[in-house]
């Protein structure tokens, strides 16, 4: 059977799920200012973050990165980068890396063009790239143009034995139909790691996956802190999660059973199909953030107890096994797979039914998140400024 979905098809051949007109700050000085220009335009989309400035070697390769990404992302229509002029990271720079992909990209510095100029030739420009993006439409496409990242936050007990599982379900379907998933979180990883390197297809990745693992464990034992005594979080025990290994074993489980093709660095994207592992903190805001530079169109996020986390790139499903939680929090869960639990329907059921909340989303459905308006944006740092 063949599975497709309604996306838009951009230049470089990409298929986006949404077609978003992006505001791209490039450091944090001008964040009220790209506030304002969002306000001001309707449709528009704005990536507010904290970097950009007085970031050196693999802190700015990872800020650069990410910011690039994220406007290449194929949900992605246009984008403006706006900038203040003596940042680390150039406006224009980036703006030209952009545009080789031949997507349409226009700059605006407050120190070139002043910050009135900036507001004013924001919203004329900005107003182009809306009723631009409106004139698109939808058309269908097999579903192995998406990539899909898989996310879990606010964990607890009811995440192992129902939201990851069925997760896990939906992943394998995905890449049994020529899809790419994406699961992250390094730390979540940890205590596991020696299941999940099985499933590893090369050496080269496999070295990749532990030197990333040590990293983490590292940078804990030089703050005076070891990881595998320190998580799970006091949310995750409130839940009934009792160690790391058992935290890792219910978070690995998402990712389904097929051999992980590759693994790559924060905010990469993948070179190969199926599922691949990206190295991410735990952190839920930063890790997506990462998968949506990688360039995921669309996120798969499982919470226990519950969080209205989103994305102002990507729409986020969120699903949920707890019961309580999705009583207390309907308008945050858009997948209730508690059934499992209950007994009300097998984990092949409840996949089978959030792969269709995946097509529907994809084709144009609105999820939770979307319809709230969150938008959380922040890139991994992972050194000090100077």
């Amino acid at each position: 059977m063949m599975y497709e979905f309604l996306g838009y098809e951009n230049v470089d051949g990409s298929v986006g799920v949404r077609s978003k007109v992006l505001i791209l700050p490039t450091v944090i000085c001008v964040n009220d200012l790209v506030s304002k220009l969002a306000s001001l335009v309707n449709g528009t989309s704005a990536t507010l973050h904290t970097c950009g400035c007085t970031q050196l070697g693999v802190d700015y390769e990872i800020t650069y990165r990410t910011l690039l990404g994220t406007a290449l992302n194929p949900n992605i229509f246009s984008v403006l980068v706006v900038g203040l002029g003596c940042e680390k990271v150039r406006a224009h720079e980036l703006a030209n890396d952009i545009a080789r992909s031949g997507k349409w990209v226009e700059v605006l510095e407050v120190q070139e063009v002043g910050y009135e100029g900036v507001l004013e030739r924001g919203v004329s420009i900005l107003k182009k790239m809306v009723s631009e993006s409106s004139r698109r439409s939808r058309r269908s496409y097999e579903i192995s143009n998406l990539v899909v990242g898989l996310e879990c936050g606010g964990s607890d007990s009811t995440s192992s034995i129902a939201a990851n599982p069925t997760v896990g379900y939906v992943s394998d379907k995905l890449v049994d139909l020529g899809a790419t998933v994406i699961f992250a979180e390094t730390p979540e990883v940890i205590g596991a790691e020696h299941l999940l390197i099985k499933r590893v297809r090369d050496e080269v990745s496999r070295e990749k996956l532990l030197r990333y693992i040590s990293w983490f464990e590292n940078e804990m034992l030089e703050s005076g802190l070891d990881i595998r005594g320190t998580n799970p979080t006091p949310g995750n025990i409130a839940g009934g999660i009792t160690t790391l290994e058992e935290k890792s074993l219910g978070a690995i489980i998402k990712s389904g059973s097929r051999v992980i093709e590759e693994v790559i660095d924060y905010g990469e994207r993948p070179k190969r199909r199926g599922i691949i592992f990206m190295n991410t903190p735990g952190y839920d805001i930063e890790s997506v953030t990462g998968l949506v530079a990688g360039g995921s169109q669309l996120i798969i996020f499982t919470t226990g107890r519950g969080t209205p986390t989103g994305s102002p790139i990507a729409p986020v499903i969120k699903v949920t096994g707890n019961p309580e939680t999705y009583k207390r929090l309907r308008s945050i869960i858009d997948v209730y797979v508690g059934t499992v639990i209950e007994g009300v329907e097998t984990l092949e059921e409840a996949g089978e039914r959030l792969f269709k909340e995946v097509i529907e989303v994809a084709s144009g459905k609105l999820t939770a998140s979307e319809s709230l308006g969150h938008n959380e944006y922040s890139i991994w740092r992972v050194k000090t400024s100077f």
